[in-house]
């Protein structure tokens, strides 16, 4: 990928020269749709990222936000904070699944790092192309090797997530990973220079060659070829060089020593440092030869654009340079003094050459946006298949992506820093925040069914997914990071998809009351095998007084009622099996279910039910269906005994499958001692359903009108172990 020629042109206006090498690149990469956003950034102010709990939005490293009741007067002073982000390293994970995931861990932890925060869980969310193509599951083993391997290194727990598999992501797998910091008020630092004459110190390992061109070639259809002719573009990853970085940052924070930070990612050393200064609305003036370095005759161009990982930007007092570099030394890190923030131009000069010397702002900021055709999908139609309702129920239950994921999340420490109260397996971890007395619910995902079959309401319909997530272990909505992925922008009908995700992902958000405050923007994951559908992936976290929360699975307790909290089967003649698993493994179409009028009341109610004493056990229905959401409750020691009415005027079995299989979300199954208070607490927000009672013997006997499942506990978790079986 090379400068275009009308960008060029615009360069060319604005210096009044032809630019130098070193300068085409950095606006090759920092123009590039990576970090200039281009043709998402006309449709990013849909989002609403403010409230008052908000103390740093969109644009910065991570955004920071108050834990709501830590606060002095409602003015978030003494409030304990937490940072939220998230990336994508979506291409060098289809070139390297092993290296361009690990990456992506570091990259998002160093992100969360330069706010003043310490790390404190992690979030993945992957997609792969079909869990029985060859390499789909090379890739799928590669990225969870990756992941947990830099993960448990720097000892940052892996707490939530979730993995699906589409045949659309064949040619493109998306990894997604969401980091949560803990800092406060007296720590927080931003990417904002703050002074001319203060230094710039890069500290961590040394510049290498790896990563080159990496904010370019993530703004490229994948090739072919790629996973060897776009190999150099690719980082590599050193964990416990991460760690030192860690702890040297917490030490550096602590004595006071930084002014300003940014960790270097996209586009290197140039994209780092000329945007912490752009934002102060100054200049920098750099000597690259200063930098340190790990390969020999590095030349300009290399050191400014490399991104070689596990490197920080600091912006620092000369009074404090000193220090900072024996901290750097005392944990082994690398740490040269490479210039100074300026009043003037981003000037870069090496061995007493000026290769760059351009407008800060201009470099981060003038890229133009694109106006690109688009158009809206079409509604399916309805064309349902006609399946046997006991093979259906084995084929959806014993689906990949609605399968244990246990295989994956077993990988990951995900207790190290011994705050995980709930972890991963659960409808959403809850971490524990003592400094404040709460418990931080973390949902992460996106459903490619859905969005597939919906982008708007299919977006919409994600976003209740995780603040249901987060309600049924007591939390209610605090706030959202998003990672938008789409295809190739320039294509209308990908572009229209990707409107709709966004438009959908912010109407929700700002239902539910959580302002969306940062996320990350993921275009062109195009292949030979086409476009990804578009996924909307989004990492909400929720709070909650203390840190118990209900369990999933249900209690053997005799005098206690099992409730569905949402629609069962929908009305006579309206399916809404669009989006679903059923139809996904089955072939098909339908329209999508419409969700909860109320879908705010529907969250804080269940947040509300799912902390009273008499509710045993709480588990959100979603992918798979009710179905699914009753298997999962299942265990050796308690079963479940479930009758479904069905419509009289309905055709039974597909009435059964709509009950059994439709995917509305906003639902909730609920164990309870005190049923009657359920259906008031609901009463005028959902229906509630009586479905059943728990028995102790492990068995589910599911009736839907005149049909009856039976299974028992063993027979379902071997059913669930599909890719635990496959992959031992």
């Amino acid at each position: 990928m090379s400068l275009a020629d009308s960008d060029r042109e615009l360069v060319v206006e604005e210096l009044e020269r032809e630019p130098t090498p070193a300068e085409a690149a950095l606006f090759e990469n920092l123009w590039s749709e990576h970090c200039a956003y281009r043709s998402s950034r006309p449709l990013l102010s849909a989002f609403d990222s403010e409230d008052e709990q908000v103390v740093i939005g969109p644009g910065d490293d991570a955004a920071v936000v108050a834990l709501p009741g830590s606060e002095d007067g409602g003015t978030n002073e003494g409030a304990t904070y937490v940072t939220m982000g998230i990336e994508s390293h979506n291409h060098p994970s289809y070139v390297d699944p092993f290296d361009g995931a690990a990456t992506g861990v570091g990259g998002i932890v160093r992100d969360t790092l330069s706010m003043g925060a310490y790390p404190i869980a992690l979030a993945d969310s992957l997609y792969f192309g079909e869990f029985d193509d060859e390499h789909s599951k090379y890739l799928f083993e590669g990225v969870v090797e990756g992941i947990s391997h830099y993960g448990n290194c720097i000892g940052v727990p892996t707490v939530a997530g979730s993995v699906d598999f589409h045949p659309d992501y064949e040619g493109n797998p998306l990894v997604n990973v969401a980091c949560v910091g803990l800092t406060n008020e007296e720590r927080l630092v931003t990417a904002v220079a703050q002074e001319p004459g203060n230094k710039l110190v890069l500290v961590g390992n040394g510049t290498g060659r790896d990563g080159l061109g990496g904010a370019s070639f993530a703004s490229e259809d994948l090739a072919e070829d790629a996973e060897t002719e776009d190999r150099p573009a690719v980082q590599v990853g050193d964990p416990y060089a991460e760690k030192l970085l860690i702890e040297a940052n917490e030490r550096l924070v602590d004595e006071g020593l930084i002014e300003s930070a940014r960790d270097l990612g996209a586009a290197g050393l140039g994209g780092a440092s000329s945007e912490l200064v752009a934002k102060g609305g100054l200049g920098a003036h750099i000597e690259l030869e200063r930098v340190h370095q790990r390969e020999p005759n590095m030349n300009a161009l290399e050191i400014l654009l490399a991104e070689s990982q596990e490197r920080m930007c600091y912006e620092v007092e000369p009074d404090n340079v000193d220090r900072v570099r024996e901290i750097a030394e005392r944990f082994d890190l690398g740490c040269s003094v490479i210039g100074e923030v300026t009043d003037g131009n981003y000037t870069c000069t090496f061995e007493g050459e000026t290769v760059v010397d351009v407008d800060a702002y201009f470099l981060g900021e003038g890229a133009p946006m694109n106006d690109l055709p688009s158009e809206e999908p079409e509604q399916p139609a309805t064309d349902l298949p006609d399946i046997d309702l006991e093979d259906a129920f084995e084929t959806i239950v014993s689906s990949p992506n609605t399968a244990s994921k246990r295989w994956v999340y077993r990988q990951y420490d995900h207790e190290v820093g011994v705050r995980t109260s709930v972890g991963p397996g659960d409808d959403a971890a809850i971490i524990a925040i003592r400094e404040a007395e709460q418990g931080l619910a973390i949902s992460s995902g996106a459903a490619p069914n859905w969005t597939t079959a919906a982008p708007f309401d299919g977006a919409r319909a994600i976003a209740l997914e995780n603040a249901t997530n987060i309600a049924a272990k007591g939390a209610t909505p605090l706030a959202a990071v998003d990672c938008l992925n789409g295809g190739n922008p320039e294509k209308p009908e990908v572009y229209g998809g990707f409107e709709g995700i966004v438009d959908g992902l912010a109407d929700m958000c700002e239902t539910l009351s959580a302002p969306v405050v940062g996320g990350n923007v993921s275009l062109y994951n195009d292949s030979v095998a086409g476009p990804i559908p578009p996924t909307p992936t989004l990492a909400m976290v929720g709070t909650k007084t203390g840190y118990e929360a209900p369990p999933l699975s249900v209690e053997a307790t005799p005098d206690s009622t099992l409730l569905l909290v949402g629609d069962l089967a929908l009305e006579s003649g309206n399916t809404s099996l669009g989006g679903s698993e059923y139809l996904a493994r089955h072939g098909g179409s339908d329209q999508f279910p419409e969700l909860p009028a109320d879908p705010a009341a529907v969250v804080e109610t269940l947040a509300d039910v799912a902390n009273d004493d008499a509710t045993l056990a709480v588990h959100d229905v979603s992918h798979g269906g009710l179905a699914v959401a009753l298997a999962e409750m299942v265990s050796e020691d308690a079963g479940l005994e479930v009758s479904l009415p069905v419509a009289d005027d309905a055709d039974d079995e597909t009435a059964a499958a709509a009950a059994l299989f439709h995917e509305q979300p906003g639902r909730a199954v609920i164990q309870t001692e005190s049923p009657d208070a359920v259906s008031a607490a609901f009463e005028g927000v959902a229906p509630v359903v009586e479905l059943g009672s728990a028995t102790d013997d492990g068995t589910l006997a599911l009736s839907v009108g005149d049909r009856t499942i039976t299974t028992d506990a063993a027979e379902i978790r071997d059913r669930r172990a599909t890719i635990e079986r496959e992959l031992a």
